[in-house]
């Protein structure tokens, strides 16, 4: 049975929220993200003394006949961003489970919403093996966004994954245009510090979001089992082996996760980029609401 998260009333409960962006933004005009910069809209920010070459339109002739000095009125600018999705189409994310392929779907089209919602851009990179695939190209507006995620929730996940390969070889990255996620269990052998580094050289706010299964957090595993490896099409894979499970060996597992996570959370930190960890057991709202608000990517 087929599962999704995506309906009308789920995007409706998305409306009043809107992405965040901390750093400058060096965007098109036409959106709704203020800067720190100045610009053409009407709502006003400040005073500065006329210089040589500046707007004679904008002086403000009260204050010459107060001060007999001449000042400009200084407006807010407004700028569009672009948020580039990348989702792990990798048969880690779900080949063999419905519901965390239909969750990693769910979290990416959540976040293309709240962008076009909030006048921005938006595009769906498909991470597949060591390149990405955009079907959609970038999207403006409800009715083109609507109309792509009908088929990302088609999309087929298998094989593996190279994230660094995927995200420094994507076209169109844009520099200090918006924000890029990333959507993935991180079950890679890939380096995927390539692509934070290569992403925050490109002056884009980053995103890691980790979607995991409540059984990949907690296994409830025991005695004499195969483990096969999902991404790997050879039984013979060396990954592929045969195990006792014993509660050591669970312990063992807890940590290494922890410590997966602490290396992903304290790099992405290291790089002023923020990571989150959420089980799809865990409603898509509550991750928006509760874990990007603490982060400051949702306002």
């Amino acid at each position: 049975m087929k599962i999704s998260y995506l309906s009308d009333e789920f995007f409706g409960r998305l409306e009043t929220m809107a992405l965040n962006l901390r750093a400058n933004l060096a965007g098109f005009f036409g959106g709704k993200h203020l800067v720190r910069t100045y610009g053409q809209t009407v709502e006003f920010a400040d005073y500065r003394e006329y210089m040589l070459g500046d707007d004679i339109r904008r002086i403000d002739w009260n204050l010459f006949s107060r001060f007999e000095k001449y000042f400009l009125k200084l407006f807010t600018d407004e700028r569009q961003m672009h948020t580039q999705i990348f989702l792990d189409c990798s048969a880690s994310m779900g080949r063999e489970n419905p519901k965390k392929q239909a969750y990693a779907v769910g979290v990416a089209a959540a976040l293309g919403f709240l962008s076009v919602h909030n006048m921005d851009k938006v595009s769906f990179n498909l991470m597949k093996e060591n390149g990405v695939e955009n079907p959609y190209g970038t999207i403006v507006g409800k009715t083109s966004f609507f109309r792509a995620i009908s088929e990302l929730e088609n999309v087929e996940f298998s094989g593996e994954t190279d994230i660094a390969a995927c995200v420094t070889g994507c076209p169109n990255t844009g520099t200090n245009d918006g924000l890029s996620v990333i959507v993935s269990d991180f079950f890679t052998d890939s380096d995927w510090k390539k692509a934070v580094d290569y992403l925050s050289y490109k002056k884009r706010q980053v995103l890691f979001v980790q979607v995991l299964s409540p059984e990949e957090i907690d296994p409830l595993y025991s005695g004499r089992i195969n483990l096969i490896d999902i991404e790997t099409s050879s039984l013979t894979d060396p990954r592929n082996m045969k195990l006792k499970i014993t509660r050591s060996m669970q312990i063992a597992y807890e940590e290494a996760l922890r410590d997966h996570q602490a290396a992903l959370k304290d790099f992405c930190t290291s790089r002023g980029a923020d990571f989150i960890t959420v089980d799809t057991d865990t409603p898509i709202e509550k991750l928006l609401f509760g874990e990007l608000l603490k982060v400051g990517i949702m306002a």
